[in-house]
């Protein structure tokens, strides 16, 4: 392995090791190259980590090795690096979490092999307020991310219905996630019926190819609106996070435009998108969920329909 590498972000020092490892066989994509791709978007992928608690998904040799979900912050963190103590009802106890601020923490992150970084809705100052509201469109085999192409659409008109934008972005691994923005004074007490009561109307007019329900012996073939995820103890890939996948995919924000002609083409492949394809379209066409952070909305009375 090469040695390990100091890298000065920001003024701080950062170290960065055994950079020639390879993380995706299949790619031939490299520990270094993770790190390269991390320090490349972190001024689009910052703003949507900024004061949220993270989530570690870590692989430290790589896809194909163990994998396992962090929550705490590492002790051993250096003094920089932000962190906010959060009460776990399941644990009954405080845990603290890591809070990426900064380029120097998000590439500690990544030189710790946390592929992934999964946020919370509503940021450290107030966990009881979701800026926004997301539903997880899961695949059931043989679905596809085709099938949640069409269902992201007529989620997208529902919600355009009661006067609310939404935005999409591929998960990086099966199906799509839909953002509704909300920046305004709302709780997840508000949030998470609302968000079933909109997966349940899909459910209701589109049982063949919708289902609402979370057993799993219920999915096959059918599209998941996994409405739960609007809960303050949940969290969701962030936007531009890699994916634990056979190769570097990420969690990217796409147009509607792209969701039409994914539906139209039948095609998978037009909604997926490796490291280097996403820096190019950073460039190109900037932050598409930008207005995730921005945009303010409010929540529409909806009539909750009895399961």
């Amino acid at each position: 392995m090469a040695p390990a590498t100091q890298l000065d972000l920001d003024g701080h020092q950062v170290k960065v090791t055994n950079l020639d490892k390879v993380f995706y066989p299949t790619a031939e994509f490299t520990k270094g190259q993770v790190v390269d791709y991390y320090r490349r978007i972190a001024p689009a992928m910052l703003p949507h980590l900024h004061g949220r608690p993270v989530t570690f998904k870590r692989y430290p040799d790589g896809v194909e090795g163990e994998v396992f979900f962090v929550k705490h912050c590492a002790p051993y963190r250096p003094a920089w690096v932000h962190t906010a103590k959060i009460w776990t009802k399941t644990t009954g106890r405080d845990v603290t979490y890591c809070v990426i601020d900064n380029l120097p923490t998000l590439i500690w992150s990544a030189n710790l092999a946390a592929l992934e970084l999964h946020t919370g809705l509503a940021r450290v100052d107030d966990l009881t307020r979701p800026t926004s509201l997301v539903f997880d469109l899961d695949p059931g085999t043989p679905a596809t991310i085709v099938d949640c192409a069409r269902v992201a659409l007529w989620l997208r008109d529902a919600a355009a219905e009661l006067g609310l934008q939404s935005f999409p972005k591929v998960s990086g691994s099966k199906g799509l996630h839909l953002h509704i923005p909300l920046n305004t004074s709302v709780t997840f007490e508000q949030t998470k019926p609302f968000a079933q009561a909109l997966a349940v109307r899909l459910e209701a007019e589109h049982p063949d190819t919708v289902i609402a329900n979370m057993r799993r012996a219920l999915r096959g073939g059918k599209v998941l609106i996994d409405w739960s995820q609007n809960d303050e103890h949940k969290s969701t890939v962030c936007a531009y996070s890699l994916r634990g996948r056979t190769r570097p995919t990420v969690s990217t924000p796409v147009t509607w435009d792209e969701v039409e002609k994914t539906l139209a083409a039948g095609d998978p492949s037009r909604l997926a998108f490796e490291a280097q394809q996403v820096l190019d379209r950073v460039q190109r066409l900037g932050d598409l969920c930008a207005p995730v952070l921005a945009l303010e909305q409010h929540l529409p009375p909806i009539e909750v329909h009895p399961r």
